[in-house]
């Protein structure tokens, strides 16, 4: 994916959540983090994006 296009799926993910609304916004990201893990099909992926997500968050 080029940056073009990295640009355009990130536009559309954050106004489909402004859309959606503050309210709805986690489980439509959970929703996504599903159907994209899934299309991933492959755990190790899977896991160490999981990790990679959430550095910085807890702290």
């Amino acid at each position: 994916m080029n940056d073009a296009e990295l640009d355009t799926v990130y536009t559309r993910l954050c106004k489909t959540m402004t859309h959606l609304g503050e309210a709805k916004a986690s489980l439509f990201l959970a929703r996504f983090a599903l159907l994209a893990i899934g299309e991933m099909n492959d755990p190790y992926v899977s896991l160490r994006l999981i990790d990679e997500a959430s550095d910085g968050i807890a702290d």
